[in-house]
């Protein structure tokens, strides 16, 4: 978690950008939203205490006792016998493979980058402008791939929240 980064916001006024610790110092004893600059989420921070606390805090979040958690859910999956047969050959075993290929396929698709970049702007879009006019198409152009048609509906709204979702849509175009 030290290593995301996230932009905060009071108001409509951008206030600090950059790693989730330099961000959480930043805005101690401010009344801000902070959103992940990956998925557009708001991400709570407690920032309650000593410079050292608010860190301390930050890095036990990241790294707790124990082995690393890395976000495994386990499912079931449906294969034929022959499927199991040459997933158990591989290195690593069934599982091990079955993310390989995950991976592998995701990489060579661009609509991975594309999904997320709309996603990540509509869950700030929804956060910081579900109110500025416009809202709702401004929503269906980014989702539409019309970049010209969302720029010219959210131009009149607030330069920073403006400007922060041309940088989380980008990739999306």
């Amino acid at each position: 978690m030290t290593d995301q980064y996230v932009t905060a916001f009071e108001g409509n006024r951008r206030i600090a950008a950059g790693l989730i610790a330099d961000v959480a110092l930043a805005i101690k004893g401010k009344t801000v939203l902070v959103f992940d600059d990956m998925t557009g989420g708001q991400v709570e921070i407690d920032t309650t205490g000593s410079d050292a606390d608010i860190l301390k805090r930050l890095k036990k979040e990241s790294r707790g006792p124990g082995r690393p958690k890395i976000g495994v859910t386990a499912r079931e999956v449906t294969l034929l016998p022959r499927h199991w047969d040459w997933l158990n050959e591989q290195a690593g075993g069934a599982s091990a493979a079955i993310r390989r290929l995950v991976d592998e396929a995701r990489k060579s698709s661009g609509k991975d980058a594309k999904r997320n970049a709309q996603t990540a702007a509509y869950r700030f879009m929804t956060a910081m402008a579900g109110n500025e006019a416009d809202y709702e198409e401004a929503v269906r152009a980014l989702f539409a791939g019309k970049l010209a048609e969302m720029e010219k509906l959210i131009d009149p709204w607030p330069g920073n929240i403006r400007d922060h979702i041309r940088r989380l849509a980008s990739p999306a175009f």
